[in-house]
């Protein structure tokens, strides 16, 4: 599966970039540090899944999503997030995601959940 991942924590994008590449399922075909970039790369690239995360400046990831989304409607959001409330889960599903995953998941839980929304 192809994928996107918007993260501005460079340090975490990049160990992402790194486990992601060990994976054979797995093509990281663009990595971003702002949301606000995402949309263009998304319409250009079209990758299966993005990975989003929640907190960023500028946009946050359901105004990010929502921006992906229209410009990639076929793109499925998956946000993946240190910490968020109910209620930003509730926008984020809003805004088009489908899942919405904590960064203390396990690996394996991340990837199946990857899987699991490119496959929608």
């Amino acid at each position: 599966m192809r994928v996107v991942l918007v993260e501005d924590n460079d340090t975490f994008r990049e160990t992402l970039e790194l486990l992601f590449g060990l994976r054979p399922e797995i093509e990281v075909v663009a990595s971003l540090s702002s949301g606000a970039t995402a949309p263009r790369v998304c319409a250009d690239l079209l990758p299966d899944v993005v990975l989003m995360d929640y907190r960023m400046p500028g946009l946050d990831g359901a105004q990010a999503t929502r921006a992906v989304l229209a410009a990639a409607p076929s793109v499925n959001v998956v946000c993946l997030t240190a910490s968020v409330t109910r209620r930003e889960v509730q926008e984020l599903h809003e805004a088009g995601a489908v899942a919405c995953l904590t960064k203390d998941e396990d690996l394996e839980q991340i990837v199946a959940v990857l899987c699991e929304a490119a496959e929608t």
